[in-house]
This record gives C-alpha cells, structure tokens and sequence, in this order.
C-alpha cells in the first residue's frame, strides 16, 4: 500500500513590508528579506559569516507553530550575500529556530496594554491560524497557513511582481551582540534584502490556476542544449496522473532528478518556497549522503525530518547589481528537530541544519 503523500504548501511573494513593524504583527508574519523579528523573550538571532566574520543577511522568516502544540514558532534563515563566500556552501548558511508558550506572548500583551491602554486582537481571530491553543499536546502535525492572508494570491500577476525585486541598501551600525554558537559579530553594515511578505497557497488547488507555457519554455531550452526530448515526455506526465513510464525511457540518470524537479514546480513556477513538515523534499540533484546523516538534534539528541525548502526563483529575488551582493542555489533544504524541544525558560534561538543543492543549470531560472 502506497504511503500517503504530506500535503505541501507553496510560499509566493506578495505585497512589501513597509516601514518597521514591531509587536505580534511583526514575528506571526512570513516574509523573506528585511531583519528578523523575535518572539516575547527569545533573543532574535545575529548570526555572522563562518568564512568572512561578517553579519549574514535574512534570506527568509517563516512563522510556524505545529498543531497541537503551546509554543509560536519561528524559523530564521540566514546567508551571506558575499561574492567570496559563495563557494563555503554550508558554512556561509545559517538556520535557527525559536519558540514562546502562547501564554507568554498573552502576558507580554496584556503588560502593553496596560502600559498604553490600547486593546489589541487577538493574535488568530479572523485569520486561519497555524497553531492551536489546546492544553492537550499530541505529535506535533503539519500546519495549514505561513500566517498570512492568501485569499488573493492566485489573482496576482506574479510574474511582473518579480521584475522589480532588487537589494535594500545596507543599514548602518554594529550588530547586535549574538547568542551562544553563533559567533561574534564584528561592527560592520547588516546587508539588508527589501523584504516582502509571504503568502501561502496549497499546490494541489494551485494546479489548475496557472499555466504551463513557462516551465514548458524552460524545458525546451533544456532539450535543446541536452539532446533529450523532454517536451514529449511533459506533455505525456501531465496528462497522466503520475504515470512515470515515460521518465524511465531516454532521461540519463542525472537529468531523470532536474526532470522530476521541473514538472512538479510546472504547475507554480513562482514559487518561492516549499513547506510540508515530515514530508518529501523535491531534490534538485541526486542526494548525497548528507540527507542519509543527518545530524542529530543537539538539545535533545532526536533525529531531524525535513520542514521545508527554498526555491530557485528566490535567487532572482535577493540581488543587487549595484552593491555586487547575491545568494546563488538551486534549492536549500531546510530539516528540524522532529520533537521541535526547547527547554524551559530557553531565551536563545536554537541552530538547525540545512542542505544546499547547487543549481545544474543557473540559465534556466534567470
């Protein structure tokens, strides 16, 4: 019996963040760019370069909680957009993780309201919420929004949207002292990405609001350069509810993966991310052993599974002809502590662990 498949979310650009959001409304919000914002009590994380010692710039912030569980949630990842470390892969990378009990954040609220007698919502009435305010704590399962509205994310012309993506200009002033493992910061600017918010649809209902005309574009570039008949091969994949024999016939075996990868992400070619907690990744290439040895977490010492993974159309995002700033992948692959612990009283982000996949073609996504 074939196992049954994890739902996976799809992470699209919208509209900008403006000005300086501060509070509840900042950290329940994904976005990719910007700084990163930080729980009640929870230090927000400074991470610094492991090659250049200089402060790493936030790719993306991910907001979330698990059902079932107390805490808010929130995922930090960071790179460093120097052209000298773009070959220390992993060690130019940083991931870290950060959780608050619920009530926690409702004392700090109910202290600021009292402070300036302004009454504020609460933080999930009138938008779906990703956690659950149960007493009762069974296995933590996959979440169902990035905490944000996507009521208009399949009317957006994304497309255009991307074009005018470019590098904020960097901020001024040392960074902050960091947490332990995390390095020490030197007094340097904190290269900035103009962030964006993050809205969230399901790629299953997703399918059938987008066309195919790109990916089957980028396809054809692809078979030309390679030799392999791969517009034959999409066109008979798509119509044939996951028949694969025809990706066992002509495709070498290291292009069978960059196929496979290309025609799930057809159907949502913006696609900026991809969420499914204790699901499958979409590998770019092979995978190596990395993904077989994981390491363990180092709090509690339980395995980690797989949460989500950053999308090539990213990349276009997070550059700067003008300040010679860039992150370049193909696609990182982010993975947590299945138990997702945080001791008590924790006030520090916990590092997590990320794989990078180079891009096999770069051509292909620009």
């Amino acid at each position: 019996m074939a196992a049954v498949r994890k739902p996976v979310l799809l992470g699209l650009r919208d509209t900008a963040v403006h000005g300086c959001p501060t509070g509840l409304g900042a950290w329940t919000a994904s976005k990719l760019g910007g700084v990163p914002d930080a729980l009640p009590a929870v230090a927000a994380p400074r991470p610094v370069c492991e090659l250049c010692r200089q402060p790493l710039a936030l790719v993306v912030q991910v907001y979330c909680p698990l059902e079932g569980s107390p805490f808010h949630r929130l995922l930090h990842v960071f790179a460093c957009p120097r052209p000298g470390c773009a070959s220390g892969r992993a060690r130019s990378w940083k991931v870290f993780r950060s959780q608050c009990l619920q009530m926690r954040e409702k004392e700090t609220q109910d202290a600021q309201k009292q402070e300036n007698g302004l009454t504020a919502e609460d933080w999930c009435e009138g938008a779906d919420d990703w956690g659950s305010d149960s007493e009762e704590a069974p296995p933590p399962q996959v979440i169902s929004d990035f905490g944000n509205d996507s009521s208009s994310a399949k009317d957006r012309d994304w497309t255009a949207q991307l074009q005018d993506l470019r590098l904020q200009d960097p901020v001024p002033g040392a960074a902050p002292a960091v947490p332990p493992g995390e390095g020490v910061a030197l007094p340097s600017v904190v290269p900035q990405f103009l962030p964006y918010y993050i809205c969230v649809v399901d790629e299953d209902d997703y399918r059938d609001f987008v066309s195919l005309d790109h990916a089957q574009s980028l396809l054809r570039e692809y078979q030309q350069r390679e030799g392999t008949d791969m517009e034959q091969l999409l066109s008979h994949s798509l119509s044939s509810d996951g028949d694969e024999k025809y990706e066992k016939t002509i495709i070498k075996s290291g292009d069978k993966m960059f196929y496979k990868f290309m025609k799930r992400i057809a159907a949502c070619q913006e696609q900026i991310l991809r969420y499914s907690w204790s699901g499958e990744p979409l590998f770019l290439t092979c995978p190596t052993s990395e993904v077989t040895e994981l390491p363990a977490c180092s709090h509690c010492g339980i395995q980690r599974i797989f949460e989500f993974q950053l999308m090539p159309t990213l990349v276009s995002m997070l550059r700067s002809a003008n300040l010679g700033l860039s992150v370049e992948f193909g696609t990182i692959l982010i993975y947590t502590c299945e138990k997702s612990c945080w001791p008590q009283n924790h006030q520090t982000p916990v590092e997590e662990f990320c794989i990078i996949q180079e891009d096999p073609d770069e051509l292909l996504f620009k």
